[in-house]
């Protein structure tokens, strides 16, 4: 079946954007590391690498959304009978969409509270900037969701990343 286009662009982007974040940590860890066993701890350094963590935590968590690859109960649901199969799913879905538009509403309230504070370590960055994650990351969660549920719907698998943990083998296991 053919994916829509938001839903690849939407994984293009995340994809991208986990990837700029791994690296950055990275960067930002090695460099730390480095700075600190030389004798010249940068004093930046642990609030930078807490709010890339951060950031690269939601925005996964929004990839894997969208890949079918968060928390569930995959082979429980796929068990069912079309309509209670559809009615766990749409419960499931309401419950989701519904708490990340909760995160998503008091993540704005935070970013209010939080007008004209500046990080400490790095006073040049609004905390609003840094903090901007909580809402932006709960929405793009709930679009992930929202392009995915006609897939669960469907009956579909819940995975589209690991196939071979339906199979029960690994690819490396395979002839």
């Amino acid at each position: 079946m053919h994916e829509p286009v938001f839903r690849q662009r939407l994984r293009q982007f995340l994809q991208v954007v986990v990837l700029v974040l791994m690296t950055a940590l990275a960067v930002v860890v090695v460099v730390g590391v480095g700075f600190r066993k030389a004798g010249a701890a940068l004093v930046w350094y642990d609030e930078a690498a807490s709010i890339l963590l951060a950031w690269l935590t939601y925005y996964g968590a929004c990839l894997a959304a969208l890949e079918h690859a968060h928390i569930g109960f995959p082979k429980l649901v796929a068990g069912l009978a079309p309509e209670p199969r559809k009615a766990v799913v749409l419960v499931r879905e309401v419950c989701v969409v519904g708490f990340f538009l909760i995160v998503a509403g008091a993540g704005l309230r935070v970013q209010q509270v939080l007008t004209g504070t500046y990080l400490v370590s790095m006073p040049a960055i609004p905390t609003a900037v840094a903090h901007s994650v909580i809402p932006i990351g709960a929405l793009l969660f709930v679009l992930a969701e929202l392009s995915t549920v006609g897939d669960r719907l469907r009956g579909q698998p819940d995975t589209v990343i690991a196939p071979a943990a339906a199979t029960g083998t690994l690819p490396e296991d395979r002839p």
